[in-house]
């Protein structure tokens, strides 16, 4: 084992078990999770259990639909609507593997209420995601965030919003940037918010969120660069980086060596890998 990790460019199987590594950015059909509101998710996650096993993942963090118009497909929508429960097969398959935090459209205040106070207070989910497209995205600055964030803040979740820095600016109404997330996370000085792919132009985004103490960047979604991790380290600090791994849309290879081939300490990387996204969990983990 340890010789074919070698191969494919990884450490070795100890190596890699010694990082505990648990990953917030996992997205089994993400756009649409098929029309009994889960086969395509799981269906994804056969698909990526030879690199989570290759990878030695312990955790790995999805963001379903719940219903609330974060996606254009009526008869999903009205599925998940009557029969909530779908959603939680993948979990059911994989108790140990999966963690789970639900797609809000702050569109929609009312039924995105509704939905942290069905899946957050009563569980099993831990927290939330803002689409940066599609139905649900709004541009997170918005005063409709406001109500949003503080019911999950009252529940100690977690909170990942998608941010991209797009030359020519954006190319659609609803997307945030980190400025943008820097901005709104002024506004909430104790709440903790995940910068979903470090605003793609990393250097751009660790520079946006540089003086937001809680604004954490996640390192999923574009082409690995040297001194991505480094620059994030160097200006942020280990503990305001999270690993996402985007798979399987994403390569095991392309996601983990951006941390594992930078040139930071091993505890660096194990905080990254790990340890930073379980403090994040603790608090609502603590409370279930």
């Amino acid at each position: 084992m340890n010789n074919h990790l070698t191969q494919l460019g990884l450490p070795s199987a100890e190596t890699l078990k010694s990082y505990r590594i648990w990953d917030s950015y996992f997205t089994p059909a993400y756009a649409h999770p098929g029309a009994d509101g889960s086969s395509k998710v799981i269906a994804d996650v056969e698909r990526s259990l030879a690199a989570i096993t290759k990878g030695h993942f312990e955790k790995l963090c999805w963001f379903p639909h719940v219903g609330v118009g974060t996606t254009t497909d009526n008869d999903f929508e009205q599925l998940v609507q009557k029969q909530p429960n779908v959603i939680l097969k993948p979990f059911e398959r994989w108790p140990n593997l999966l963690l789970g935090m639900i797609q809000l459209n702050a569109n929609n205040v009312a039924a995105s209420l509704d939905a942290i106070n069905r899946w957050l207070l009563d569980g099993p989910m831990l927290g939330v995601y803002f689409p940066g497209g599609g139905a649900g995205a709004m541009t997170c600055t918005h005063r409709n965030f406001d109500p949003l964030i503080e019911r999950i803040a009252d529940l100690n979740g977690v909170i990942m919003q998608h941010t991209w820095f797009k030359t020519g600016g954006k190319t659609g109404p609803g997307e945030s940037t980190p400025a943008e997330l820097a901005e709104l996370a002024a506004r909430f000085p104790q709440q903790k918010f995940l910068c979903a792919h470090a605003g793609g132009e990393w250097e751009q985004g660790i520079r946006a969120v540089q003086n937001a103490p809680n604004v954490l960047i996640e390192t999923s979604g574009f082409d690995a660069t040297a001194g991505f991790i480094e620059m994030g380290v160097r200006e942020l600090g280990a503990e305001r980086i999270v690993f996402g791994s985007h798979l399987p849309s994403r390569s095991l290879g392309t996601e983990l060596g951006k941390i594992i081939g930078a040139k930071i300490t091993d505890q660096q990387k194990k905080r990254i890998l790990g340890e930073n996204y379980r403090q994040l969990l603790n608090p609502i983990l603590r409370d279930r």
